[in-house]
Order: structure tokens, then sequence, then C-alpha cells
């Protein structure tokens, strides 16, 4: 059976590529699309990369394969109580990036300092608020920062939380995005 579908066979059975061939052995063998990162001759996947204190956030799968979105390594500001720095972990099939994001925990002010691209954001966040799609991980990020026993929780959960440790829900959340390298 497989010479008929194999191409130029002579056989009069239906004819696919070569590449659909070699690809579909490929998945069968167990070499899914998980990109792996080779170093003096061993192969990594990004998920053995991974530090034994990262909180996954967001989780999803594409035809590409696992995408992740974690943090890690929180951070007090020895000059600010209300600052904190954490690290951003974002995986995905050809490997990992990291960012260091600046949060501000204050009930009068919070906010979060992110990096996209040559941009960067200043987020100003309303604990206790609405969460939507839109400020989802925002706000997951700002309470695995600020409040690391409530990581990895939802944070539309938590308004009463919020609001017992001083956050109005009442602030206006608003974005600004700074063009260039400010520093």
């Amino acid at each position: 059976m497989l010479a008929t579908m194999l191409p130029n066979s002579g056989a009069m059975g239906r004819r696919i590529p070569l590449l659909s061939l070699l690809l579909g052995a490929a998945a069968a063998a167990g070499l899914g699309a998980q990109a792996q990162e080779v170093r003096d001759g061993v192969f990594f996947k990004p998920s053995e990369q991974r530090p034994a204190d990262l909180v996954v956030l967001r989780e999803w799968g594409t035809i590409e394969g696992g995408h992740l979105i974690g943090v890690h390594g929180v951070k007090p500001d020895p000059n600010d109580p209300t600052a904190r720095t954490i690290v951003v972990w974002v995986e995905s099939p050809t490997g990992v990036e990291l960012a260091v994001d600046n949060l501000r925990c204050s009930a009068s002010a919070p906010m979060r300092l992110t990096k996209r691209r040559n941009e960067l954001l200043i987020k100003e966040l309303n604990p206790g608020g609405q969460v939507t799609e839109a400020n989802r991980l925002d706000h997951k990020i700002w309470w695995a920062a600020c409040f690391p026993e409530q990581a990895g929780k939802d944070p539309a959960t938590l308004a009463a939380l919020a609001k017992h440790l001083g956050y109005s829900g009442q602030l206006i959340e608003q974005q600004q995005v700074l063009p260039g390298n400010p520093r």
C-alpha cells in the first residue's frame, strides 16, 4: 500500500508529495514541532529551561507547538517598599524570551512598566476593578509581583481581597507608550 502513495511509483494510487510523507513520518516517529536548542551537542527544549520558581500565568497551544507566559524572580526594591521587579518568561516552540518588568504596588498608583520592542509601556492598573482579556495578563503579573501568594490566580476573583488590602477598585486604567529608548 505504501508504494501506491509514493510519487512516480508507477502505481495507480494517490500521489502525495514527498514533503508530506516526510512530515508525516517525522510526526509518527515522535519528532514533534517543539524546537530544540543545541548546546555542546546536547538538545534542550524550552520547557527544560524553566526556573524552579516559575509561576505559569498563561499556557496555550498552536499548530507550531506550545506557548507559555510565566513569571519568576520577584525582588523588592530596597529604596521603595511599594516597588518590585519580576522576570517575565515567554516561551514558544522556538525558544524563550525574558523581560524584566517593574511594578508599583501602592494602593494610590498601582502600575506595570514593561518594554515592547523599542517602546516603554506604562500601564496604570486598577486592582479590584474590572478584569478583561485586554488587561488580564497585566493584572496577573501585578498580583504575582505584589502579592506572590496570589500568583497564578484569576485576578477577576481577587476583587474582595484587593478591597480588603486597601485598593479602591475605582481607579482609571490607562496605558502610555513612550517611543524609542527612554533610558
